[in-house]
């Protein structure tokens, strides 16, 4: 069945966030959710890691929005969606887009309808040093309006779905668990390093970074080749599904195309997520390194496994954020010189090895989790697809 259509501009409002200066504690810790993409994890945002004060809301771009708001990222990480149940505010990565009339757009099914727009939204998405997307383009896309019973019917069905996939993410997320519980374990906090492990730069045991290119996505099936973006590595956790399609006919150099192995650094990201890193457990040859994601190359013999459960420590994460710089908040970096100057504690290969060996079981089972999830999610994906091709 065909619905009509109309503007999204025609029957939402759109807002976009802020966040206040960081240098004026009283804008911070007060009553008022303030969310950032990493709070969206759910798709309904009930809480908040950080909040602001009446302050902070008056002193910075930064609003708030009714229960009920569909955000949707539209920086760094382009197209995540939640439905929010509170009343809260968000930082300048998100929009929010409100129903002028809940008795002619449901939000849920407005949250579907705005994740099936993920690879166009990734497309079209505009600037120079990072891709975004305006409420420009989103206030310019078509959305069928069915009648509210037909929309009920889509959530339902797209709802069960999606719980699946939820349902797979949170077993792989517990098996994800073990490794850092271990890494503990066995060597300590690397913020005391109990074990008296040598400290050295990461240029002693790191030759070079090898990045890929920033460019525009093509359109799908347009190339034989995708490249990953930002989000691919931020959970720790490899995910090539978050990718995006390289310019048609795209031919890339061998050196940017993604290898089983590779331990992968987001240099560029939001404040919270940036120096998270992820290892390839398994790839399809065709995925490409975007300029945001570094890859490293070792200068002498190191445990994969053990690097990255280091480098995702809370400690190592900690002083990787302390190292970025950037003038806002939703998009910090980390220069190459100074992840190469940067100190940590390293403990021998042979320890390294151990550590790989007593984790490679969990590794096993992280993979097969993994390989579940991303099933779950293009069967997902597919339908999410169908229902609003009509």
């Amino acid at each position: 069945m065909t619905f009509p259509t109309k503007l999204l501009g025609d029957v939402c409002q759109t807002f976009t966030g802020g966040t206040p200066s960081r240098t004026k504690p009283q804008y911070f810790g007060g009553g008022i959710p303030w969310v950032k993409i990493t709070d969206m994890l759910q798709g309904t945002v009930l809480g908040t890691e950080e909040s602001l004060s009446d302050e902070g809301i008056a002193n910075s771009s930064a609003k708030v929005l009714p229960v009920g708001t569909v955000l949707i990222s539209i920086f760094a990480t382009i197209g995540r969606t939640a439905v929010l149940g509170i009343e809260a505010a968000t930082n300048q990565a998100i929009a929010g887009v409100v129903p002028k009339d809940t008795q002619q757009l449901q939000p849920d099914y407005l949250r579907y309808f705005l994740d099936s727009k993920h690879s166009e939204l990734n497309r079209v998405a505009r600037g120079v040093a990072q891709p975004n997307v305006n409420q420009g383009i989103l206030k310019g896309l078509e959305i069928p309006v069915p009648p509210l019973p037909d929309q009920r019917r889509i959530v339902d069905l797209l709802s069960r779905a999606e719980g699946i996939v939820r349902l797979r993410r949170e077993a792989e997320k517990k098996a994800a668990e073990f490794i850092p519980a271990l890494f503990l374990d066995m060597f300590g906090d690397p913020a005391t390093n109990p074990k008296g492990w040598a400290v050295r730069k990461v240029s002693d045991f790191v030759s070079r970074f090898e990045g890929g290119k920033n460019i525009q996505a093509g359109s799908e099936n347009g190339s034989l080749y995708r490249i990953l973006k930002v989000s691919a590595a931020t959970s720790g956790i490899y995910r090539e599904s978050e990718s995006k399609p390289s310019p048609d006919g795209y031919s890339p150099p061998t050196s940017h195309i993604v290898r089983a192995g590779d331990m992968l650094f987001s240099r560029a990201n939001t404040e919270e997520l940036v120096g998270a890193t992820a290892i390839v457990d398994r790839t399809d040859g065709k995925t490409l390194l975007p300029d945001k994601l570094w890859r490293f190359v070792w200068a002498e013999p190191v445990e994969p496994a053990y690097m990255h459960a280091l480098f995702q420590s809370s400690h190592v994460r900690r002083e990787l954020g302390k190292l970025s710089s950037g003038t806002s908040a939703s998009m910090r970096n980390i220069s190459q010189g100074k992840l190469f100057d940067f100190q940590v504690s390293i403990a021998p290969y042979s320890d390294q090895k151990a550590f790989s060996e007593r984790s490679a079981a969990v590794q096993s089972i992280l993979s097969q989790q993994s390989a579940a999830t991303a099933k779950a999610q293009a069967t997902f994906d597919a339908l999410l697809a169908r229902v609003f091709s009509r």
